[in-house]
């Protein structure tokens, strides 16, 4: 997986995190097209444990693919029900508040 933390100068986070074999890929459904972006979801590779730290605590996160959805799941912060595919990715947000 690829991810990248994003801070605004109010210290205010946005996570991305996306399935290797996506990076630098579009995907698209109907008019929505996605480029999954090095800059936006990062370069350097994330083990599955490192994503896990990030992802219990975000509060503003963005996920491509199937494993890292499958991740956000089995740690309990989405439901699949509650993703929606883009051409062959599965796409997941979460916001808390």
């Amino acid at each position: 997986m690829y991810m990248k933390i994003h801070r605004n100068m109010a210290g205010d986070e946005v996570v991305a995190v996306c399935d290797r074999e996506l990076l630098n890929t579009t995907v698209s459904s109907g008019d929505l097209e996605i480029h999954i972006s090095e800059p936006f979801y990062g370069g350097n590779p994330s083990t599955e444990e490192e994503v896990s730290k990030v992802l219990k605590k975000a509060g503003n996160v963005n996920i491509m693919g199937e494993r890292s959805v499958a991740l956000a799941v089995r740690l309990g912060l989405v439901d699949k029900d509650g993703c929606i595919r883009i051409g062959p990715a599965l796409h997941a947000q979460i916001i808390r508040l």
